[in-house]
């Protein structure tokens, strides 16, 4: 690659014992995937059905795995340094590009979805080895790796961008494939090897933190949901349960993840010599579990909140049970993970969503929507009341 080198250190200084913090130029990019997050289960509650929920969960692995790469590029770079927030700018308007184009992705969106996507992976990794080319030569081997995984998975992209519909989810999912597997191969290729973890020198603190923040991105877009659906309601004793209902499930979804796991895991990676082996995990693979019964639950509460009452359809009791189980197993991943035990009250919960599944369908949308927050409120509960007893332990 022909790239002479930034001749300036563009690089975050870090100080022993601090962690970095998380800039405002950061948390702005994270609003282009606010809107990524909204499309995305607006796309699944127009294709309720089984072809519909494959192409969301790649449209979905691919919007979060295009977020955290830049999480781990702002971990190595300052993003206060003005080359540095002109890339996050221009990988935001390339977002905007991707996240318009989602609700027609797999029909007459395909290219501009692919071109989009590649544009910000190929682009932003270009940037990062001329910023790093003279000044972390580890690094800036690294993401040459990157670069060359990056462009076989974009040949792949564009391919399905330009193949017809029919035939655009298996080129996708091949492309996709190609990036879920290379951090796991050290990026390896023919002529530079593999990269190591632990020449991964991330900033733990940070890189929890990032994380995190794309938690809260996708459980505030359920808030939005919900109150977007409730103000269009008629106001009622059973809109206004459906509409309290799916707010408590929010609380208890939030609960779950940031009372106990978040903070274990931040304290984990700070403390660790491997930093890159946990983000390579906990922060890279997991997360998108978590985001994608975030986003499933956040259907189920706009479908209970558009029809309450009566027999709930199986798009409803899908949606409510398996998100509430979904979003659970992601968070007893994390912590097993994190903590290398699974939480015995993630394991209830997820056995009583389990048991409901027989008598769901005889059960009104709004009842289902209230026992699922009940279990997410239990799960809360019984960790809560844990919790002393893991830190004394600590």
């Amino acid at each position: 690659m022909a790239l002479s080198g930034a001749s300036n250190d563009y690089q975050r200084k870090r100080q022993h014992g601090e962690s970095a913090r998380v800039e405002f130029v950061e948390l702005f990019f994270d609003l282009v995937f606010v809107f990524a997050v909204t499309q995305l289960s607006h796309f699944l509650l127009k294709h309720l059905s089984v072809a519909g929920a494959l192409e969301g969960l790649l449209m979905l692995v691919a919007v979060w795995w295009v977020w955290n790469y830049t999480a781990w590029v702002t971990n190595w770079l300052d993003p206060r340094k003005a080359p540095v927030r002109g890339m996050l700018f221009a990988l935001m308007l390339a977002g905007l590009m991707l996240s318009t184009s989602i609700p027609e992705a797999f029909e007459g969106r395909g290219l501009q979805f692919a071109l989009a996507y590649v544009v910000m992976q190929v682009g932003r990794t270009l940037f990062v080895i001329w910023a790093l080319k003279n000044h972390n030569r580890d690094n800036y081997l690294n993401f040459v790796r990157i670069g060359l995984w990056l462009t076989l998975s974009g040949v792949f992209w564009i391919s399905g961008g330009l193949a017809e519909p029919e035939n655009r989810f298996a080129l996708w999912a091949v492309a996709l494939l190609i990036e879920l597997v290379s951090p796991a191969l050290g990026f390896w290729t023919p002529w530079h090897g593999a990269s190591s973890t632990t020449g991964w020198n991330i900033e733990g603190g940070h890189m929890a933190e990032r994380s995190a923040l794309f938690i809260i991105i996708a459980l505030g877009e359920s808030i939005l949901v919900s109150g977007v659906t409730f103000a269009e309601l008629e106001l009622n004793w059973v809109n206004l349960a459906a509409f309290l209902t799916t707010f408590f499930a929010s609380v208890a979804m939030w609960l779950v993840y940031f009372n106990v796991g978040q903070e274990l895991a931040h304290h984990k990676i700070a403390s660790a010599s491997d930093t890159g082996q946990i983000a390579r995990v906990a922060y890279t693979y997991i997360p998108v579990i978590l985001v994608a019964g975030i986003i499933v639950v956040a259907v189920s509460d706009e479908l209970v909140l558009a029809h309450p009452l009566g027999h709930a359809e199986p798009a409803l009791i899908w949606t409510a049970i398996g998100g509430s189980a979904l979003y659970l197993a992601g968070n007893l991943l994390f912590k097993f993970y994190v903590v290398g035990r699974a939480p015995l009250s993630h394991i209830i919960g997820i056995a009583i969503l389990a048991a409901m599944v027989p008598f769901a369908s005889h059960m009104s949308p709004l009842a289902i929507g209230a026992a699922t927050t009940v279990v997410m409120v239990l799960v809360a509960v019984l960790e809560l009341r844990g919790q002393p007893a893991r830190h004394h332990a600590h």
